[in-house]
């Protein structure tokens, strides 16, 4: 009998710090094995956009000035993965940032047969991320990933992916609310390292150096989990 869990579509994490580069990889893997990127705020958005049951709930608490609880992002990660795009595996951006949420996740894609086939912790030096979160910025059409030091546009103002020349920096991307983020990081988010170390499922990468190295590296990994 085939095991289940080997043949459903593979689910990858990438973990790291804000700034250690999970959505400019993410995208590039996406392309590469033609996995889909599902990052939460991007799931809450367009579960709220469509108008979901999941969403309407998520909208209410949001509109409260609450935060959305685990279980609402977890029912909203279920609608999204039952999508025909997401038949081929998906890329975990940015969600579980907790054990409880790692556990939910197993017990989310047991349902359907899945498992995590890899957890890849992208390492990275704290100082350095002050340089690279303060410089980043994105397409405000795309979402396309860019930097003032380490990856402008070919072409001055214009997007390489869409063409588009609407960019945007967020409003925390400063260093005065690095050290925070950071510190809530190695709060919440490292101990999974451990949760899926114990596991087996936890990989490790070196993203201090150069994007297409960093991507050939993780490339590596991810066609060995989606064997």
């Amino acid at each position: 009998m085939l095991d289940k869990a080997k043949t459903a579509a593979p689910v990858l994490i990438l973990l790291g710090p804000p700034g250690a580069g999970k959505g400019t990889q993410a995208r590039m893997l996406e392309t590469k094995f033609g996995l889909v990127q599902l990052s939460t705020g991007d799931l809450l958005r367009a579960a709220v956009a469509a108008g979901t049951e999941a969403g309407k709930a998520a909208k209410a608490v949001m509109e409260a000035g609450d935060l959305v609880s685990d279980e609402i992002v977890i029912n909203i990660l279920r609608d999204r993965l039952a999508d025909a795009d997401c038949a081929q595996g998906v890329i975990l951006d940015g969600f579980p940032r907790t054990t409880v949420q790692a556990e939910a996740l197993d017990t989310l894609l047991t349902e359907s047969g899945q498992r995590i086939n890899a957890a890849i912790s992208l390492e990275v030096e704290d100082a350095a991320m002050v340089t690279r979160i303060s410089g980043r910025y994105t397409c405000g059409g795309c979402g396309e990933g860019y930097h003032d030091s380490f990856k402008q546009p070919a072409k001055d103002g214009q997007c390489d992916t869409c063409g588009g020349t609407d960019f945007k920096r967020r409003a925390d991307d400063n260093a005065e609310t690095v050290a925070s983020r950071l510190e809530a990081y190695h709060a919440q988010t490292a101990p999974l390292i451990a949760y899926y170390e114990a596991k087996g499922a936890l990989q490790s990468v070196d993203a201090m150096g150069d994007i297409d190295v960093i991507a050939q590296e993780l490339g590596a990994i991810v066609a060995t989990a989606t064997a």
